[in-house]
Parts: structure tokens; sequence; C-alpha cells
């Protein structure tokens, strides 16, 4: 017999919005982790805001703000305004960010606004440390063996926005610049001034920031994550101090790091030897002597860390795809480090849940 096509809606209802989640839904084991890293987060959520005897509007709970915030990360929405509509109707967004059926959808300049106070507290960073203790205590990263890369990210500021410091612009705005010579020296975006334009290899010249990730060789996690300007010493730059945080923690460690050719620079590795740390770097000997020594190369460690450091191309891949960091859409350094931090958090949230999922099987 055909059904019929009516719709009745029932006055009240029994069922939980964690009912209408699949018991193997990849968020439910994401979320999980997440939840755990929010409660060693209290005291630092506590300290962000005002007394409650000094009463004024609630505002958004941090964690729900954070998990939204993921939420976005792992699902691609590209502002907040989709985000708040997903989260309107979308019952498994309601179910990780921790809303009922009935609870209101925030306003998205509200959702920014307090997005803001996260990052002024580096709460973002918090958490993914956070994330990484966790992986920790189920022993799934390596102390020893680690590989460097960074990353070019477009900065949201065009070549129009590029304009004499001065304020010279030649009549023309800075939107007509070709033909004319111009540096970061003399320039800046009135965009994001934090920004730099730069180009490398055979790309085209734009307004970038650096990305920069330090990955743990055991299971392809990244361990450190920053932004910097973008220029020709920054990966380097930024890979000594984040080498120098590992041996700090790890004072008599035998460490190596792994690295591309872009790496392979006498004072870069002169800093490696002198925290003593083996130079895994690819060697470079394009009508130049490499400054890592053969001996070094020839070992079967070396070659492993070769094979192991391509592995931190998939967190960069991931995030500019699947994340937000192709093309940021905050200003700032800080603001744009957070969204990098944030990105790599999330990025390490779902290869911990696929490790996880290989060690349930393996038991059985």
């Amino acid at each position: 017999m055909r059904g019929s096509d009516t719709f009745t809606e029932s006055l009240f209802s029994i069922k939980k919005l964690d009912d209408f989640v699949p018991a193997m839904h990849p968020l439910r084991a994401i979320r999980a982790m997440v939840n755990d890293a929010l409660v060693e987060l209290e005291d630092l959520f506590a300290g962000m805001y005002e007394d409650a005897g000094k009463g004024g509007r609630p505002s958004i709970a941090p964690q729900k703000l954070l998990r939204a915030m993921l939420l976005q990360v792992l699902y691609s929405v590209r502002s907040e305004r989709l985000l708040m509509e997903q989260v309107q109707y979308n019952l498994l967004f309601r179910w990780f960010i921790g809303l009922s059926m009935e609870d209101s959808v925030w306003v998205p300049t509200v959702f920014s606004k307090n997005r803001q106070r996260l990052i002024e507290h580096d709460a973002v960073v918090a958490f993914f440390n956070q994330v990484l203790a966790q992986a920790q205590r189920r022993n799934w990263l390596s102390k020893e063996h680690f590989s460097v890369d960074g990353t070019l990210i477009q900065a949201w500021a065009s070549h129009k926005s590029f304009v004499p410091k001065d304020g010279d612009g030649g009549g023309s705005g800075g939107s007509d610049f070709r033909g004319r010579p111009r540096s970061n020296d003399t320039h800046e975006s009135k965009s994001d001034p934090d920004s730099r334009l730069y180009r490398k290899g055979k790309t085209a010249s734009e307004m970038r920031f650096m990305g920069h990730t330090l990955m743990e060789n055991r299971n392809g996690l990244i361990v450190n994550a920053m932004v910097t300007q973008a220029d020709g010493y920054a990966e380097r730059v930024a890979a000594k101090e984040m080498i120098n945080d590992v041996r700090q923690a790890n004072p008599e460690a035998a460490i190596t790091l792994g690295a591309d050719k872009g790496y392979d620079a006498a004072e870069f590795v002169g800093e490696l030897h002198r925290l003593k740390v083996a130079p895994h770097v690819a060697q470079n000997k394009s009508g130049r002597r490499s400054a890592v020594p053969d001996e070094i190369a020839q070992t079967a460690g070396y070659g492993a860390s070769m094979q192991c450091r391509k592995r931190i191309e998939q967190g960069f891949g991931w995030a500019k795809t699947i994340g937000q960091v192709r093309r940021v859409m905050v200003r700032g350094t800080k603001k744009v480090a957070q969204l990098f931090v944030l990105n790599m958090a999330a990025y390490n949230l779902v290869r911990m849940r696929s490790l996880g999922q290989v060690r349930l099987q393996g038991a059985r």
C-alpha cells in the first residue's frame, strides 16, 4: 500500500541528540579527546572572564566556542555566518558543540568577538598542548626523531593594498604597480601590515605569511606550530627555535632533525651541532658544497629520516584543502598564528583518532 505524503509535528519527543549520532561516527572519538583537553583548561578559562558577581551578560562558554571553531576547520566551513547557519539545523553540529535542540544559535558577530578573547589569552595554543599531552600519555610521540618544514600562507590582503610607507602612491592608490620597483622595505599592506610580499620558487609574488611545523617521526603528529613573516630566513630561524625547545625538554636524548634542501646552510647545520642534534638535512649539491657531512648522509638513520620527513607535507596539505590555511580570513600575525595552530590541533585529532582505531583493531 502506498504511504501518504503527510507530516505531523510531534508535540513531545523522547529522543536525545546523542541518539541521532551513529555509534561509530568519527566525531565521537574526536569529541571525547576534545572534552578531555578542555577539562585541563578550566583554570585558564576561569581567568579569562569577570567574576559572575559583577553582573553582565554571560558570554559564549569557551568550551563550546572551541568546539565550534574545530567544526569550522573539520568541515571546511568558510565563514562564521555559514557556521551559525549549519548549527541552526545540523543536529551533528549541535551535539558536538554541546547545544540542545532548543538552544538559540549565536549571532555571527558575537561569535567572532568571543573568539577574539580566546586568541588574546592563547587558549588555542593551550588546547593544542593538551591534545599533545594525550598523545604523550598513549606513547604516540617520539622524543628523539623529528622533521621540520615551512609553508606559505596567503594573507587576507591584495597587491592593491601594498603601497609606499610614506603614503606617496603616485596618484594611483597603489593599484598601478606594474613596472614600478616595490619592496617590503619601502612598501607595506594597508590591509594587513604584518604580511609581506614574497615569492618562493616558481610561485607568483603574493602577500603572505609563513607557517612552520615540527613533526615527530613515530606517528607523524605535529608537536609544534608557529607563524612568522615570510622571508628567505624565516624557515631556518623558526626551525632553530622549535628544535631548541625540544632539546630543553629532553636534555639527554639523542635527537635527529630531518629537513629538505632549503635548510642545508652552514649556520643552520652548525646550530644543530651546537645543540647536539644530528642534522638529517637533505644535501644540496647544486653547484655548491653541502653543509651536511657525507658521513652523516651515509648512515641508515639519515635514510630513515629522509623517508619520514615526507609525511610533514600531509599536515600542510590537510590544512590547505580541508582546513583554513590556504588563504586566511583573519589579519595580523597573532591571529594567523592562532588559526594555524588550531588547524594543526585538528589535524592531530584526526590522526590520533585513526591511531586509536588501528590500536583497537590490533588488540582484537
